[in-house]
């Protein structure tokens, strides 16, 4: 949703390298957007969610903005596992020190 769409952006942001989003053409700036909104805000599994980004791009943009989308989807996709995978043993060490 529009209340959204700045934390979007900035994620978008910090994988467009040299590219600033409103230089982007709408289509891939748009499906870029529905993308990161869905692994942010859904619970689509992030692989399914990057598919159907490129079903999109390959029908509506341009081969080299497939593979830019492909890229840019697939480091965010990275950054949030990594920020999981951070987040997830102090959850395991809080609930085994409840339990002791």
């Amino acid at each position: 949703t529009l209340k959204n769409i700045a934390a979007i952006d900035d994620r978008i942001r910090t994988r467009a390298e040299h590219w600033r989003i409103e230089r982007m053409a709408i289509v891939d700036r748009n499906v870029l957007r529905l993308a990161v909104y869905e692994f942010l805000y859904e619970t689509t599994p992030h692989t399914v969610v990057i598919n159907e980004a490129l079903e999109i791009a390959r029908r509506f943009s341009t081969f080299e903005a497939t593979q830019f989308i492909n890229g840019i989807l697939d480091a965010i996709k990275l950054d949030l596992e990594a920020s999981a995978k951070e987040s997830a043993p102090d959850e395991v060490i809080s609930s085994h020190a409840s339990t002791s």
